[in-house]
């Protein structure tokens, strides 16, 4: 069963879609992937037999044809059946430096320190260390002799004891100035 979908907006749907596959096969841009030959044709088929392509209405309005997702999808697949660059972050110019447009236009690029510079040829060039052969065998515990230099160990640890509670049950004690019941 099918939601009630205005038939302008499901036959402008329909036209979008169709559209799009027409300008892919006449090659004008990339060819289109698996993926969005298969999705043009489940959505259209969808939209022919149910009015609507999505089922939930949390992703699209009541009475549009395809959701928000499906139809920013659709766009992507025509701008490039139709040839035209897809946006990224940035785009190249053609001799190869990036174009800052937008608010990062007017930065200045940040200056950045090269960590080799500070560096002389001969420190480069210097063998690594060799590194200590380990000895192989059983490993043998060692008691190793206390330093003379460090201190001795307070006794602060033996006055702090805790002090042993009292068995039984405890006492139970009214506190003067508590709660009072009212006099009627």
């Amino acid at each position: 069963m099918g939601r009630d979908v205005d038939e302008r907006k499901k036959r402008a749907a329909l036209r979008k879609l169709r559209k799009a596959a027409e300008l892919a096969e006449q090659g004008k841009g990339p060819p289109l992937s698996d993926w969005e030959r298969e999705f043009l044709e489940e959505v259209e088929e969808r939209i022919e037999k149910y009015g609507s392509a999505f089922a939930d209405p949390m992703k699209g309005d009541e009475g549009e044809a395809l959701s928000a997702l499906q139809q920013l999808k659709l766009k992507e697949i025509d701008k490039k059946a139709r040839g035209k660059a897809r946006k990224g972050f940035s785009q190249k110019s053609a001799s190869g430096k990036k174009t800052p447009k937008g608010a990062f236009a007017k930065r200045t690029p940040p200056r950045v320190r090269q960590i080799d510079d500070d560096i002389e040829e001969e420190a480069v060039e210097a063998p690594p260390p060799a590194p200590v052969p380990v000895p192989r065998g059983r490993p043998v515990l060692k008691a190793v002799p206390k330093a003379e230099t460090s201190d001795p160990a307070p006794d602060t640890y033996k006055d702090n004891a805790p002090k042993p509670r009292p068995s039984g049950r405890p006492a139970f004690r009214v506190i003067d100035g508590g709660k009072t019941e009212p006099e009627t």
